[in-house]
């Protein structure tokens, strides 16, 4: 299984110190959970930038990375909470994480920003 728009160390550095380690060594779980991000990017924009990836420019791939790994870092956190020091610590990465996730999807969304990422 393969990933184009993060890789595995961009979520775990989001999940925090205090994740479950789990994942430190399964690439199997850490890509499905990448890979559902990126489906899940691809239909909220209604455009696969999956298979337009590599002529994308710099600024949508910076995004796609950001949504992608926050997204996914969500899914760790929600995995094992064991790790934080409370809920409430969790479920602020988790926002945080989240917050990252809806404003990433709304500019790639935005038609305004889309002409302006593609010089139109």
């Amino acid at each position: 299984m393969t990933t184009t728009f993060c890789v595995s160390g961009a979520v775990l550095n989001k999940a925090g110190t205090s994740r479950s380690t789990d994942f430190d060594s399964d690439q199997t779980a850490m890509d499905r959970f990448i890979n559902q991000a990126e489906s899940m990017i691809n239909a909220t924009c209604r455009y696969n930038y999956t298979d337009t990836y590599a002529a994308l420019n710099d600024d949508v791939k910076k995004i796609l990375e950001d949504v992608a790994s926050s997204h996914a870092a969500i899914q760790i956190i929600q995995y094992d909470m064991s790790g934080y020091t409370s809920n409430a610590e969790a479920a602020n990465m988790i926002n945080t994480q989240r917050d990252i996730v809806l404003r990433g999807l709304s500019l790639l969304r935005d038609k305004k920003v889309q002409d302006f990422i593609n010089g139109a």
